[in-house]
């Protein structure tokens, strides 16, 4: 017999083949929606317990760590390489001792262990840098320069050559020299505070007011 037009179609389907119910429809909706939500839930608190989630700290570098004590082993820190300096003289231990780099001559006598109580620290630079390979002589009160190297690289020469020496000169002996003021004598102590001790007296050349003339009147009368 035909179908009534007005019977549900569904009917003639088996049951398991029918589409669910609006109702049954919206549960199975929202059971799957919270199956997902509690798996993502899980899935945090795991990632979050195993520390994944953690940011790492960010450290600014200690520029003064680099070089030093922390610094990787073969690492070579620039300029450090160490003075020898030769302090004789009027000083508790005279000897070599070794300096850093961009030691002054302060540095220098007190490693030498100081001056002894008959020292004249008025005759020495204490604020003068020192090179390496120098012979430092620090003298007693009242003594004359004895070496015609005293305070430069080196050399020693006779005593009482009656030359003015360039390294341990002041304002008032440089002052004897032939057409050289005081005001040139004290370029001549500033010329050597800045360049180091004179290694030769062509290097009067170098201080500023003395050129060939007047060099030519005192070249004989100096040494370093």
């Amino acid at each position: 017999m035909p179908a009534r037009p007005d019977s549900d179609p569904l009917a003639a389907l088996d049951p398991s083949a029918r589409r669910a119910a609006p109702r049954v429809r919206i549960a199975v909706g929202a059971a799957v929606v919270l199956f997902i939500a509690a798996v993502a839930v899980a899935a945090m608190v795991s990632f979050a317990s195993s520390g994944g989630g953690e940011q790492g700290t960010i450290v600014a570098t200690d520029p003064g760590a680099v070089g030093g004590e922390n610094a990787p082993d073969g690492d070579v820190e620039v300029g450090t390489a160490p003075l020898l300096v030769h302090v004789l003289g009027a000083v508790a231990q005279p000897g070599l001792v070794e300096l850093g780099a961009g030691a002054r001559v302060v540095d220098a006598v007190a490693a030498a262990g100081g001056f002894t109580a008959d020292a004249d620290p008025a005759a020495v630079n204490l604020a003068r840098p020192v090179v390496d390979g120098e012979q430092l002589v620090v003298l007693a009160l009242g003594e004359a320069p004895t070496a015609a190297g005293a305070g430069a690289p080196g050399a020693a020469g006779p005593t009482g050559d009656g030359l003015v020496h360039l390294n341990t000169a002041d304002v008032a002996e440089l002052d004897t020299l032939p057409r050289i003021g005081p005001a040139l004598a004290q370029r001549i102590i500033d010329w050597r505070e800045a360049n180091g001790p004179f290694t030769n007296a062509d290097q009067l050349l170098e201080v500023a007011g003395i050129g060939d003339a007047v060099f030519s009147g005192l070249a004989e009368l100096v040494a370093p």
